[in-house]
């Protein structure tokens, strides 16, 4: 198989994962640069250590790229608090959640609680992008 077409595969792959794992833009901008090593490959299919390298640089520029010209406000409405677990998040600990549609890292608020898959949480505040969760009647039982 051309190393083009290994390289296409893969970018069309990294992009298409973004639907299923939300990553900030990241594994399309990654997929976007596998596509143009696509490209590279036609002209020069044995040169993969140069491959690999110009895919790096083109990961790097588009990423920058990408991020320079992204809007800097958030289209999340942060005032809505439901969110869903969608793994099990121990007191302390880091896990994720379902919020306003998207898969989203959360911890855990509180020292003493432990959060079930599919449980209904209550969503207290964020860190950067990682949202701090507490079960849904912890705020009224403490």
């Amino acid at each position: 198989m051309h190393p083009s077409f290994l390289w296409l595969i893969g970018g069309t792959g990294l992009c298409l994962m973004e639907f299923v794992l939300p990553s900030a833009l990241i594994s399309v901008f990654l997929g976007l640069a596998a596509i143009g090593v696509s490209l590279f490959a036609l002209f020069f299919p044995s040169a993969l250590a140069v491959q690999v390298f110009v895919w790096m640089l083109l990961s790097a520029a588009i990423t920058w790229l990408g991020h320079r010209f992204r809007p800097r406000q958030s289209s999340i409405d942060f005032s809505r608090t439901e969110a869903q677990a969608l793994t099990a998040i121990a007191p302390g600990q880091a896990g994720r959640v379902l919020y306003e549609g998207a898969s989203w890292r959360a911890k855990c608020g509180d020292d003493t609680s432990t959060m079930q898959p599919e449980q209904q949480l209550q969503v207290i505040g964020r860190d950067g992008t990682t949202l701090l969760v507490v079960p849904m009647n912890y705020l009224e039982d403490h």
